[in-house]
C-alpha cells in the first residue's frame, strides 16, 4: 500500500534544501509526496527557532497537520525540536521527534509509523549537537527555478541575539566531492541556477585543510560555466578580504550579487551583537568587490532597535546604508529571543520606537533602490524567469534586479535577454530582445 507524505517547511533556505532531500528519499522509498495542507498519512514538520514567532509557527503547523488527519503519523524535526524536544513531544498527536542534523531519519520513522496505530507517547531521538558531523544528503531535482545546495552546517559565532548555535552546533562542511557531484548532476539535468547555502556559508571549509569557500567556487565554476548560474547564500562580511576577491573575481558562473548579513551599520551596536567585523571592514570589502566585478549589486539584513541602540546609533546605520547603496535590504525590528544574551541586556527599546526606526529605514531603502534602478535603464541583461502570471513574466538579472516583462507564452525557467526600460516600486520592467 502506498502512503501519502506531506512536508511542512519553516525557516531558511537550508531547511528548504533539507526538506527537498527528505522528499526525494521518501519518494524513492515508495511514498507518494502530497500537499501538506491536505489529507496525508504522514506529516513531517521541519521547524525553525530563529525567533519566538518561529516557535509559535512550528507549533501551529504541527496542529494544522493533525487537523487535516488526526490519525496521521506526525514527525517533527529541525531547530525548534533540537532546542525544545520535550516541549515538542508534549504536543498531543506528535509521534516522533528528531533534531537538526538527523533529518534523513525522518523517512525511516515514516516507514515505521505509516498506517499504524498512533503510539501513546512520542519517541524523542534528539542527540546533542556536539555529536553531529555533516549529515549526508543530496537532491537530484529542482522543483523551482533554482536549486539550493547545503554546503555547510552549524555556527560558532554566538552573536548575542541568536539562538542558532544551540540549535545547529559546530561548523561542519560538505565534502568537496559531494558538492561537485551534486552540481554536476543538476547541471546535466538542466538546472539554470544553484544557490550554495549554509547556516554560516562563509565558514565553509574551516574544518578542512587548505580548502575554503573560494576554492570550492573555483571547482564549481569548472562544472557550471556555460551551463548554470551560481549564487551564494547570506555571507558574513568578514569573509570579503583581498585574497578571497582575487580568487573569485575571474569566475564566469558566479552571479555578481552578494547578500551580506550586516545586521547594523553602527560599530557600537555591532560590538554589542558580537559580530566579527566593523563598518570599515565591510565598506572596504564592498569597495574591493565593486572594483573587481562589473555590474555587481549587494543586498543585506538590518536589525533596528537592538537593546541599547540610541538615536545616534540608528543615525549611524541610516548613514551607512545611504553611503553603501544596497540594492535591497531586509529590515526588521529586533525581536527578544529567550535563551540569548541580548534578551537580558538593559535598555530594551520600546516597540513603537523600533517600528518607527524600521519604517524610516525602509523608506530610505526604497529611495536607494529607485536610484539604482534609474541608473540601469537602457541596459540589457540576461534574465532568468521564475514566474508567469496574467501575461507578465518575472525574473532576476545576474545581479538580482527583479524584472517584469510582458509575454504571450511561458518563460518559466528560461533565460532571455531583456532591455530595461523603467521601474516601479523597486521592480524594473523591460522588453524581450529577439533576434
Amino acid at each position: 500500500m502506498s502512503y501519502t507524505l506531506g512536508i511542512y517547511t519553516l525557516g531558511c533556505k537550508v531547511n528548504q534544501y533539507e526538506s527537498e532531500a527528505i522528499s526525494e528519499k521518501a519518494a524513492k522509498m515508495g511514498f507518494s509526496i502530497g500537499d501538506p495542507s491536505s489529507f496525508c498519512d504522514v506529516y513531517i514538520i521541519n521547524t525553525c527557532t530563529v525567533t519566538a514567532e518561529s516557535d509559535r509557527k512550528s507549533r501551529q503547523f504541527i496542529r494544522r497537520a493533525l487537523a487535516q488527519n488526526p490519525e496521521a503519523a506526525v514527525i517533527v524535526t529541525g531547530c525548534f525540536s533540537q532546542v525544545a524536544p520535550e516541549q515538542v513531544a508534549a504536543i498531543d498527536g506528535v509521534d516522533f521527534v528528531l533534531g537538526s542534523r538527523d533529518k534523513m531519519k525522518a523517512v525511516d520513522a515514516a516507514l515505521t509509523l505509516a498506517g499504524k496505530k498512533k503510539p501513546q507517547k512520542a519517541t524523542i531521538a534528539v542527540r546533542p549537537t556536539s555529536d553531529y558531523g555533516f549529515e549526508e544528503m543530496e537532491i537530484e531535482h529542482f522543483p523551482r527555478t533554482r536549486a539550493y545546495i547545503k554546503i555547510e552546517d552549524g555556527c560558532e559565532s554566538h552573536c548575542t541575539y541568536c539562538i542558532i548555535p544551540s540549535a545547529r552546533g559546530k561548523i561542519c562542511s560538505k565534502p568537496r566531492e559531494s558538492v561537485l557531484k551534486e552540481i554536476e548532476r543538476l547541471a546535466d539535468s538542466g538546472c539554470p541556477e544553484v544557490v550554495l547555502t549554509g547556516i554560516e556559508t562563509a565558514s565553509y571549509g574551516i574544518d578542512f585543510e587548505n580548502y575554503r569557500l573560494a576554492e570550492l567556487l573555483r571547482d564549481v565554476d569548472s562544472i557550471a560555466k556555460g551551463k548554470m548560474r551560481v549564487r551564494l547564500g547570506s555571507l558574513d562580511p568578514s569573509l570579503i578580504k583581498p585574497s578571497f576577491v582575487e580568487k573569485i573575481a575571474p569566475l564566469t558562473s558566479l552571479a555578481p550579487h552578494f547578500h551580506l548579513s550586516m545586521q547594523s551599520g553602527c560599530d557600537r551596536i555591532l560590538a554589542l551583537m558580537k559580530r566579527r567585523y566593523n563598518t570599515a571592514m565591510a565598506t572596504n570589502g564592498i569597495k574591493l568587490l565593486r572594483e573587481s566585478i562589473s555590474n555587481i549589486q549587494f543586498t543585506t539584513d538590518i536589525i533596528t532597535a537592538f537593546p541599547g541602540e540610541t538615536d545616534e546609533d540608528f543615525k549611524a546605520t541610516y548613514e551607512f546604508c545611504e553611503r553603501i547603496g544596497f540594492l535591497n535590504a531586509h529590515i526588521f525590528t529586533y525581536s527578544r529571543r529567550s535563551g540569548t544574551p541580548a534578551a537580558k541586556m538593559p535598555d530594551q527599546i520600546p516597540s513603537n520606537i523600533g517600528k518607527k526606526r524600521t519604517n524610516t529605514l525602509i523608506s530610505l531603502q526604497s529611495k536607494i533602490t529607485d536610484a539604482i534602478l534609474a541608473r540601469e535603464i537602457g541596459k540589457t541583461y540576461d534574465v532568468l524567469f521564475e514566474t508567469d502570471s496574467d501575461g507578465i513574466a518575472t525574473g532576476h538579472t545576474p545581479s538580482f534586479i527583479e524584472v517584469k516583462v510582458k509575454s504571450d507564452g511561458t518563460l518559466h525557467s528560461k533565460t532571455k535577454k531583456v532591455k530595461l526600460e523603467g521601474y516601479e516600486n523597486g521592480i524594473a520592467f523591460g522588453t524581450l530582445i529577439t533576434y
